[in-house]
């Protein structure tokens, strides 16, 4: 069985944002899905999806303070600059952590670690909406 949906994230503020309860959410057949594959896409450069620590929100400040001082906003030595201070740190940022992820499917759930949850990475001051393309496949 292979299914694909677009979905739209409403915008959210910079950060990093646990998305995994509203992906399931919009996706009923998951529950269907014995062994399988869950793909996840976002279709823009100045975001990213990442897996890590969905307990400790302390977790997602230290992220994005630490990827403040990897990909500083202002530095002398970049040349795209048109779009606002923190468009070239924001396409670094997703350069280094990346723009999909693909997590198992075991038994209709999700098979993440324990303390694993899916990230939505805002890299920008004010973006907008966010459109990811999700590809479930499996038996």
């Amino acid at each position: 069985m292979w299914l694909q949906r677009e979905m739209t994230l409403n915008s959210k503020r910079r950060g990093f944002h646990l998305i995994t309860d509203e992906v399931i959410a919009r996706l009923p057949e998951l529950g269907g899905i014995n062994v399988g594959l869950l793909h996840v896409f976002i279709q823009h450069t100045s975001a990213s999806l990442a897996i890590n620590e969905n307990a400790d929100p302390t977790v997602r400040g230290d992220l994005e303070r630490h990827f403040n001082v990897l990909a500083p906003e202002g530095a002398p030595y970049f040349q795209h600059t048109y779009e606002g201070a923190d468009d070239m740190p924001a396409h670094i940022k997703s350069t280094l952590i990346g723009a999909s992820q693909s997590i198992p499917i075991t038994h209709g759930r999700l098979n993440l670690g324990i303390w694993q949850g899916l990230y939505l990475c805002e890299h920008r001051d004010h973006a907008s909406a966010r459109t990811i393309i999700v590809t479930l496949q499996g038996e």
